[in-house]
Formats: C-alpha cells, structure tokens, sequence
C-alpha cells in the first residue's frame, strides 16, 4: 500500500557513530562486559581464550542442581565420599544431612566446596562424572563453546576451563532463568542450617555492600585460576555484568571488575524512542479535511553507545479511509540506532475513526451547481454571471476569511436560488414533501471557522485523535 514516510530524530552529541574509547588497563587475562538481560556483548578482552576459573564454575553446578530438583526442602545426605581439600568447607561429614536450599546456599554465598560435591554426588545419583556429564551437555545446549567442566567445585583440575565471554553470559542466563539465584548472589551473609546446627556463612564477594550498586554474582580463585570475578552492576536504568578472569590479588580483581563497569556506565546510556500510546504523526482522512493521529503500539528502549544518532523512520498509509476501529494497525516505525535498525514496531490508529455524516440532498444539489460554474471574475446581470458568482462564493468559503459584507452576499445569493427552487414546485405538496425539497435544510451557516477574523487552514481542519 502507498505509504507516506515521517522521520523522528532523538537528541543526540553527534550525528556519526564514534567507537566508545578503550576502558583503562585492568591488568587481566580476560576480561568480558555485556548488557544484562539481552547478553549483548559491550566490549572483550580475550574473551573468547579459555581459562580456569576456580569457583565460577559453581554457576553451572547451581544451575544443574535447580534443573533438576523443584523441591529445594528436601534432605540430601552426605555419601561418604573423599572430596579434595579446599579452600571454603562447610565442614561436611560422611551421613551428614542438609537440606537442597541450605547446600545451595552454601555453595553460593561462601563458596564451600564441599556442598558443591555434595550436590553433584545427589543429583547424579551418586555418580559424580554423571552429574559432570549433565554439566557440560548444559554448556553445548547453552552455545558456551569455551567451557567444559571436570569438578563441581572449581579446584584445579585438568579439562576444566571457560573463557571471560562465556562466563558472563552463563551468569546473565542463570540470573534470567533462575530466581533463586537471583535471589541469593547479592546476600552478604545468611544463616544455614549444616547438620545439627546453625552457622552464618559470609559472602566472598566483598564488593556487596561496600559498592551500593553491586548486585552479585561470583567469585573464584585457585593457583591456576588466579583471582576471578564475575560482578553485576545496576546504574542510570540499565544492568550490566562482567567477567575478569586471571588478576593476582582480591584487590586487583574488585579493582578491574569495579573498573569495566564503571567505564560501561559511562560510555553507554539507556536510550527510550518509543514509548506506547506516542504519536508519531497525523495522517490525512479520505474525502475529507480530517486528520487521524497514529502511535506506537510498543515501548521501545535500548542501550547505546554515548553520541550515536538515535531516528524513528515510520511509513504509515498515505490516506486513510473511515471507518476504522481505535488501533488498527496502519504502518509500522523502524527504529536505528546509529546504522543498525534495532526495532520495528507496528503503528496504529489511536481514537475510533468515523465516517462523515451523509451530505443532506438539497445541500449536494447546491454544491453540484455551484460546482458546474466556471471560476472568474463576477458578469454583471444574467443567470450565467449568477450562476458563475455562486461558483465563486463557494470556492472563497471553502478557503478563505468570510467578512459581514461577504456573508450579506452569501445570504442573498442562497435567498435567491431558494425562491426560484421554490416556484418551480408543483402547487400542492405535502408537508413531508416541502421539508424533502426544502434547499435550506441542514445548511445553516456555522459561526465556527467563519467567525469574523477567523481562517480556516488545513491545522485547523477538525481532527481524529
């Protein structure tokens, strides 16, 4: 359908696309930031180089043990089993019981080894290469092609690896799909019940609460690991998460993950070119001075680089033909962000739109004979310098101010026409049949947009929504 084309442009520092500049040195091995939610990757260091990633790899046991059991009250019991020595414990014994919510949130919050291969051991059925099995059929089912798991818990061990890129958005994905790990990564400390007894576990992420902004997530470290952290940052409306893999002290790693998220905070900004309900333009009615507004039937928002032109190009129907009912759908908008079209959203009508009330017959036959005069300068005397002053009289109030002296001649000329329409009626008609013929019916002059002063311009035609 012929459409016509309206073109919207948000405010912006620079109408080219300029490359956000390089965050400072953070003194990594890989480091990853992405756009929490979409998982859109911001920016990479190495990202796709695979590396140990010591207790980051508890993303991927959590995620497996959720998957697998729905009802976190229930007991796992300790299997007997030998685990390696680690740097966080619990303290499990052999025949010890906990609940599925208690070892969970062990493994999260301070990191205890111990109720990481106590999960693992449960839910693979007491067969730790099963549930090692079921976390890497996660990892290819996820398209973490850097990844593969050999322990539950992290430690140092040969064929366990993930890269910086993978690492953030299996942290996106877990915080996404599972709110129990939503939940649970930004808690400082928590009361957990191990056996017999109670023990408040504390977060090893020590970024929670020192930064109000922190959400989470995870931290890691081993001798081959080095110290590893993925970290959840919310600011100015938006979330991001990064992934900073191989620093040599906790404070270099709070220090470098702290960094790239402030310099994405920085650098990117959440744009809103549509919102739902906005109207994006008018568009003329058919047969009609009529225009209709059309909106957007979405929300649209985005995280775009600082400086980068943000355009709303909308294509709605050139007329539109009533009726139609409130939300019809009458074009769409395509929404760029720089070069790259990000969004296309349907427009719609926005109020109800109707037909125009019939013309009344003595008022169209008035028109069609002011219609079949030629325009020109008003004869002297004569039906035809009548017929052709009629002509002219329509045209000027169809498009021009109408002063008091006008409307005596308008007056007149509609008197005149009266008479002679009402000599050539057969002498004896009804009632019904005087109003039917009667030329001045429903055609009395409005003192609306003919008001002395007044002009009437197609802004000022009546409008639809």
């Amino acid at each position: 359908t012929p459409g016509v084309a309206l073109s919207l442009s948000l405010p912006a520092g620079a109408v080219a696309a300029v490359p956000p500049p390089q965050p400072p040195p953070l003194g990594v091995t890989a480091a990853s930031l992405i756009l929490a939610g979409s998982g859109r990757l911001l920016w990479s260091e190495n990202g796709q180089a695979e590396h140990a990633i010591a207790s980051t790899t508890k993303l991927m046991t959590v995620r497996v043990v959720l998957q697998h059991v729905s009802d976190l009250n229930a007991v796992f019991t300790q299997g007997g089993w030998l685990d390696q020595v680690g740097d966080s414990q619990i303290g499990l014994v052999p025949g010890e019981q906990m609940s599925v919510r208690n070892l969970l949130l062990a493994t999260l919050i301070p990191s205890a080894d111990d109720a990481a291969w106590d999960l693992a051991y449960n839910v693979g059925g007491g067969s730790i290469p099963r549930f090692l099995a079921m976390m890497n059929a996660q990892a290819v089912a996820l398209g973490l092609h850097h990844t593969h798991y050999a322990t539950p818990s992290g430690l140092d061990t040969p064929g366990n690896y993930s890269s910086a890129d993978d690492l953030a958005h299996l942290a996106n994905l877990d915080m996404l799909q599972f709110p129990f790990m939503r939940s649970t990564v930004d808690q400082r400390s928590a009361t957990i019940e191990v056996g017999s007894h109670y023990e408040t576990v504390t977060n090893t992420n020590t970024l929670l609460g020192a930064v109000p902004w922190i959400l989470g997530i995870k931290t890691g470290f081993t001798a081959d690991a080095g110290y590893v952290l993925v970290a959840e940052g919310r600011r100015d409306g938006f979330t991001l998460i990064d992934a900073v893999l191989g620093t040599h002290s906790e404070q270099q790693r709070n220090a470098a993950a702290l960094a790239l998220l402030d310099y994405g905070f920085q650098e990117y900004h959440l744009v809103k070119p549509l919102h739902r309900g906005q109207v994006l333009g008018r568009v003329p009615v058919a047969n009609s001075a009529r225009t209709a507004a059309v909106v957007a039937v979405r929300n649209v928002q985005w995280v775009a680089p600082r400086g980068v032109r943000v355009r709303v190009l909308t294509r709605v129907r050139r007329t539109l033909r009533p009726p139609l009912p409130a939300g019809a759908l009458v074009g769409r908008a395509r929404v760029f962000v720089g070069r790259h079209m990000i969004a296309i959203v349907a427009v719609a009508l926005r109020r109800r739109l109707v037909a125009s009330p019939p013309t009344p017959t003595g008022a169209r036959a008035s028109a069609q004979l002011a219609g079949a005069a030629p325009r020109g300068p008003r004869s002297a005397g004569g039906s035809g310098g009548s017929a052709r002053a009629s002509g002219l009289l329509s045209h000027d109030l169809a498009h021009t101010a109408i002063g008091p002296f006008t409307l005596v001649l308008v007056a007149l000329a509609i008197g005149a026409v009266s008479t002679l329409a009402t000599r050539r009626l057969p002498r004896r008609l009804t009632a019904d049949q005087m109003e039917e013929h009667d030329p001045h019916r429903h055609t009395k002059p409005s003192a609306g947009p003919y008001a002395r002063g007044a002009k009437l311009h197609p802004g000022a035609a009546p409008q639809d929504g």
